[in-house]
């Protein structure tokens, strides 16, 4: 009889230690997500925030807006497109943090995209990513 409850506490401490090693593993392995999209308050926009991870995965790369020949001029690569045929490109206005700003392209020149209306030169911009940015915004593919 003792011989059976010793084979059963050792059972039980057995058991115990998988348990633990089961929570460790999970608490080691915490899901993070690669953006964070936070609404912008009264407007139909978001902040999306990227992890450093996510910017390298992308190989997201920015320029600034310039100017060209009396016009704002940013990468073509940077214009995005809407369901309704919206033109949009995403400014950084901090560090890893992106807002998509509507724009009014005059003419493309070559990879140039040149501006009657968009933001104030120097404007930092997404030039490399854009599509996965827009993704991230409206939750496409999740």
């Amino acid at each position: 009889m003792q011989y059976i409850n010793r084979w059963f506490i050792a059972l039980l401490i057995i058991a115990g230690l998988q348990i633990t090693a089961c929570q460790k593993h999970s608490e080691m392995h915490e899901v993070v997500h690669p953006a964070e999209i936070v609404k912008i308050e009264g407007s139909d926009l978001s902040k999306v925030t990227l992890t450093e991870k996510a910017i390298e995965r992308l190989a997201l790369k920015t320029e600034q807006v310039r100017e060209s020949k009396s016009q704002k001029v940013v990468p073509y690569s940077s214009l995005i497109y809407d369901i309704n045929g919206q033109t949009w490109i995403y400014t950084s206005p901090e560090s890893r943090t992106f807002v998509r700003a509507k724009v009014d392209v005059d003419h493309v020149e070559g990879d140039l995209a040149y501006l009657n209306d968009g933001p104030p030169v120097g404007t930092v911009v997404a030039s490399v990513g854009v599509a996965e940015l827009y993704g991230a915004e409206f939750k496409v593919g999740h």
